[in-house]
């Protein structure tokens, strides 16, 4: 009898945990529209609540500050980055369309999500100056880096050629092409996104060794 209180106990405690994750979800993606509109110097709990359809109680309630609130932002929606990508991997037949497909994916991302990559490099600019994003920046910039490491690993097979660059200097390139594109489009260059396709599908190129 005891044993079976103990399960039915469980099932509720696990209930109400998957309740409450599933409630910070909701309220996370509520909030990134603000967060990526003003970034996070300029927002607070107040401001998010004052434009969503939550109160700040309630914001206060599942989470204790801005600071966990935009980090979980962050962390939901690079995890979404992620599955994106590596279904391009997945789906790419030959090298030449997983070269094509990363460009098209990097393209589509700047257009569709450029204020929340923004609010990505924000938080990560601010983890330079403020210790409590470091953990959380470095947890996620290591996803990333993996992220593109399996790409060009998977453009290399394809190709039956070794690589020329090891995973931290690919994340840094395909990283600094996608910063600077962003920061054409965030300034009105409406070609910015077409470039980074043909860029990060060319440099892809590049990291294996030639053919002699």
């Amino acid at each position: 009898m005891t044993e079976v209180a103990d399960n039915k106990q469980d099932r509720f405690t696990r209930r109400q945990v998957d309740k409450f994750a599933q409630r910070r979800t909701e309220l996370a993606q509520a909030a990134l529209i603000t967060l990526s509109e003003l970034g996070y110097a300029r927002t607070s709990l107040r401001e998010i609540a004052q434009n969503s359809e939550f109160s700040h109680g309630v914001l206060h309630y599942y989470f204790r500050d801005k600071v966990e609130l935009i980090t979980h932002c962050v962390r939901q929606y690079k995890a979404e980055c992620v599955k994106r990508y590596d279904e391009v991997v997945d789906t790419a037949r030959t090298a030449e369309e997983l070269a094509t497909g990363f460009g098209a994916a990097m393209a589509a991302t700047l257009r569709a999500d450029a204020r929340l990559h923004r609010l990505w490099y924000d938080m990560r600019n601010q983890s330079l100056f403020e210790p409590v994003f470091r953990e959380d920046v470095v947890e996620i910039d290591q996803s990333l880096e993996r992220m593109i490491w399996r790409i060009v690993v998977g453009y290399g097979t394809l190709r039956e050629q070794p690589l020329v660059v090891a995973a931290p200097i690919a994340y840094a390139m395909f990283d600094g092409l996608f910063q600077q594109a962003l920061f054409k489009f965030v300034s009105g260059d409406e070609q910015a996104a077409v470039e980074l396709a043909t860029t990060t599908a060319d440099m892809l190129r590049r990291l294996v060794t030639p053919t002699s």
